[in-house]
């Protein structure tokens, strides 16, 4: 049985594909010591990706998120799904196909966003009845879970849950609605009674950025049950975005330090998406270590990447990870020599652009949507403002987590290499780049 520390102390949990399981490899997969660790942490999960990269001719992704439905009972101020056509839906046809060919190459986690993907629970459970072997997981706002829907995750085993929470009741109510913290906290009650292993999900913007990483908030969330957190910043997408939101410089390396902080302190994994490019070899998407399906079936590099060559209901998931997108994505991968700079949306936007001008990718969003380049454009001041800030944060970090980056990124150049792409130098998209 593997082992996973939670506050403080260290425990045994069931095989994998265990919701408890599913967070223990999660912790390991942030918190790893080095690159040793991470070859052969999850049954060699990482060699196994080798491995079929090279017999498929494509980087096999570590987990694929897809979207059940676009629709949603709420309407959140910023969320990052709000482009998408709330009529959209994924037949489970589909998405029974898609786990089917996501476990032929290997991939051991599916995970749900939407809209809110509990919409669709009742063909959620039928997934995670139908494929025993894969572990799913869900980002939901809670408000749909009842003591009967938790009764079913109880009793399938192999669902977590990741439930979206802005901070206390105010913060949270003021973004999401009024009642929804109260529902949220139900649903954890719900979901704790029942011994299921369960995480919380925050954006964090710039009026809630340091309550949702401040000890009072992570205590109360870890009181509730929450085994893990995952932290993520506000991004302003789509032409109508809300650029108010966006949190300054300061704020976003105080989340970066609070969370580690508070991780070392009482073994509670935050994942700070933005901010832990140093553990992942810079950025995840784009199949490096995650793919997208929206609801309407288009496949992008990124949940946050709104643009697609490619759509799941003409093709396949292997088809689409060799389309053009990805596979100039990918040759880009690491977009910036800083892992705290890891995004090609928040940190080098002039990336993005350049993909999308050269694979000639569409926009995945609908009346909202905003071109590559003027994308670019309104990021390019956020990015620079990031730029010396980011730079501090990695000089300041200790040398062996460095040196830790550095071969993170050898080993994504490797898995590059396996599967037959190329990679490609990044340009200097600043003063203020790091050099090597």
């Amino acid at each position: 049985m593997a082992s996973m520390r939670l506050s403080g102390r260290h425990f045994r949990v069931p095989p994998f594909p265990h919701h408890q399981y599913m967070i223990s490899q999660t912790q390991k997969y942030f918190e790893h010591p080095g690159i040793l660790s991470a070859l052969f942490m999850d049954h060699r999960n990482m060699q196994s990706q080798l491995k079929m990269g090279k017999r498929f001719g494509v980087m096999i992704p570590r987990a694929l998120l897809m979207d059940p439905t676009g629709s949603c009972n709420l309407k959140c101020s910023g969320c990052w799904a709000g482009g998408y056509g709330k009529e959209d839906s994924l037949s489970y046809e589909t998405m029974d196909r898609i786990v089917r060919e996501a476990e032929e190459l290997g991939v051991k986690y599916i995970f749900f966003s939407g809209g809110e993907p509990l919409i669709r629970g009742k063909d959620i459970i039928r997934l995670c009845e139908v494929h025993r072997k894969v572990g799913f997981s869900a980002y939901t706002n809670g408000t749909l879970i009842d003591a009967a829907f938790a009764d079913e995750v109880a009793r399938v085993g192999n669902l977590n849950l990741s439930l979206s929470i802005d901070g206390f009741r105010e913060k949270t109510d003021q973004r999401r609605g009024t009642g929804v913290f109260d529902k949220v906290v139900h649903a954890m009650d719900l979901l704790r009674e029942r011994g299921v292993a369960f995480g919380f999900s925050a954006c964090y913007h710039s009026g809630n950025a340091e309550e949702v990483s401040g000890d009072a908030f992570l205590d109360f969330l870890r009181e509730k049950g929450c085994w893990a957190g995952w932290m993520f910043t506000y991004v302003p997408l789509g032409r109508n975005a809300d650029l108010s939101m966006v949190c300054s410089p300061e704020q976003r390396a105080a989340v970066a330090e609070r969370t580690a902080s508070y991780t070392k302190r009482h073994g509670m994994t935050l994942i700070d998406f933005w901010n832990n490019g140093h553990l992942t070899g810079g950025c995840v998407g784009g199949g490096m270590g995650f793919v997208h399906i929206n609801a309407r079936g288009d496949v992008e590099p990124c949940a946050f990447s709104h643009w697609s060559d490619r759509n799941i209901n003409q093709s396949s998931l292997v088809e689409a990870l060799k389309s053009p997108l990805f596979v100039n994505y990918q040759s880009r991968q690491p977009f910036n020599k800083n892992p705290k700079r890891a995004c090609p949306l928040l940190d080098n936007p002039e990336a993005i652009a350049a993909v999308i001008a050269e694979t000639g990718a569409c926009s995945t969003e609908g009346e909202s949507a905003e071109t590559a380049v003027e994308f670019a454009a309104k990021m390019a001041p956020i990015a620079a403002s990031w730029a010396p800030v980011g730079d501090r944060l990695f000089h300041e970090m200790p040398a062996g987590r460095r040196r830790n980056a550095e071969a993170f990124v050898l080993l994504q150049k490797l898995r590059l290499f396996v599967s037959g792409r190329k990679y490609v130098v990044p340009a200097k998209s600043s003063s203020h780049d790091v050099e090597s």
